[in-house]
């Protein structure tokens, strides 16, 4: 009986999170496609990632090109392989870019399937707030399972974590391998601001509106732009970016 092949979704992604992640190659009998599981437990095979476009290369017969893309966390190179894909692309562009995880001679990358410009810079804001949400949700299950890792043993930890998070084996060895990173919110909450200003600096209690996060952490986040000189009060209860 042939194996169903499932097409894994798109996930929408930072690309700091595939970078210190760990990668898993994929095995074609087995129809297994390879992936990266993050720091923060997710295993990622084809990403949905919105960026900016620092880097462009396009050989001199047209058989391999790339774009390098930042999305204010880290970079990644994007390579398509065949007829040029990155015609209209230039640097300065924000894109929005879908592909599958990919390694060569140790550098993680994405295999192109698609890349658009993305003109309304409302849609990279709240792909932002999406992801954040997310990392808010899966860091809780870490820290967890991190946790609990120094009061049971393997057994029971694995036990642990496939009853109460789904987290299979391999999973859970990449969580307890992979070094834990403070997730840092103060490069979004900064873009944010500076998307929303229209002069007059953001009222802060629209950040607290929009960002949808535990009003400690945005309080947090919102002090140490502040102490780091990054945003500052034009008027009482405004923030602006310097």
């Amino acid at each position: 009986m042939e194996k169903s092949f499932t097409r894994s979704p798109a996930k929408k992604i930072r690309i700091v999170d595939l970078i210190n992640g760990k990668y898993f190659y994929g095995s074609r009998e087995e129809m297994k496609p390879s992936y990266v599981i993050t720091p923060f437990g997710e295993k990622v095979s084809r990403v949905n990632v919105i960026a900016s476009v620092v880097e462009k290369f396009v050989s001199e017969d047209g058989s391999y090109s790339s774009v390098t893309v930042d999305d204010g966390t880290e970079s990644i190179r994007v390579k398509s392989f065949g007829e040029p894909s990155f015609r209209g692309i230039e640097p300065g562009n924000l894109v929005r870019v879908i592909g599958k995880m990919k390694e060569y001679n140790g550098e993680l990358y994405v295999n192109l399937e698609s890349i658009n410009k993305v003109n309304d810079v409302n849609f990279e804001i709240l792909s932002k707030l999406e992801i954040l949400q997310n990392l808010i949700k899966q860091k809780k299950i870490v820290d967890d399972i991190r946790s609990m890792s120094n009061q049971i043993d393997e057994e029971e930890l694995k036990g642990y974590a496939r009853e109460n998070y789904s987290v299979d084996e391999e999973t859970l060895s990449a969580i307890l391998d992979i070094k834990k990173k403070e997730t840092d919110y103060k490069p979004v909450v900064l873009e944010i601001i500076e998307k929303l200003d229209e002069g007059k600096g953001v009222e802060i209690s629209k950040l607290f509106e929009v960002l949808n996060l535990p009003d400690n952490l945005v309080e947090r986040t919102i002090d140490e732009l502040i102490d780091s000189g990054s945003v500052y009060e034009p008027t009482v209860g405004f923030l602006k970016k310097v």
